[in-house]
Order: structure tokens, then C-alpha cells, then sequence
């Protein structure tokens, strides 16, 4: 455990039991929304990887056209 969560835990344990749960169900949330995000990531790569060699023959093909700002 590094110092800083050491310190941070040291003054969660001095708040009332209410508090220490409610930080405590914030910190389980994030890390599980982490975990999510980590997954979603690494699962689309193989997808991201694919579209780009599509949008790559595309345009070696002569298949794409200039984004005209204008007309979005």
C-alpha cells in the first residue's frame, strides 16, 4: 500500500461508520467502473484495428473524399 492511500485510510478510519461506508462504496464504484472501461478497451482494439485498415484501403483506393467544414 502506497504512503498516501496509508494516510488516507488512517483518516477514514476516524470518521463515523456512515461516512467510512459511503467512502467506501465510492472507492468500490470507481474501481469497478475502471474495470469496465478496461474491458470495453480491450475488446474494441481488434474492432479499432479493423476499421482502420478499412479507412485505409478506402482511401488507397480512391474510395474517400475531402471533409468540406462547411457543409457538416
Amino acid at each position: 500500500m502506497t504512503k498516501l492511500l496509508e494516510r488516507a485510510v488512517e483518516k477514514v478510519k476516524n470518521l463515523p461508520e456512515k461516512e467510512q461506508d459511503a467512502i467506501a462504496a465510492l472507492i468500490i464504484e470507481e474501481l469497478e467502473d475502471e474495470m469496465r472501461w478496461e474491458k470495453a478497451f480491450d475488446h474494441s482494439q481488434d474492432v479499432l484495428a479493423k476499421l482502420a485498415h478499412e479507412a485505409m484501403e478506402e482511401e488507397r483506393t480512391g474510395r474517400t473524399s475531402e471533409l468540406d467544414p462547411d457543409t457538416l
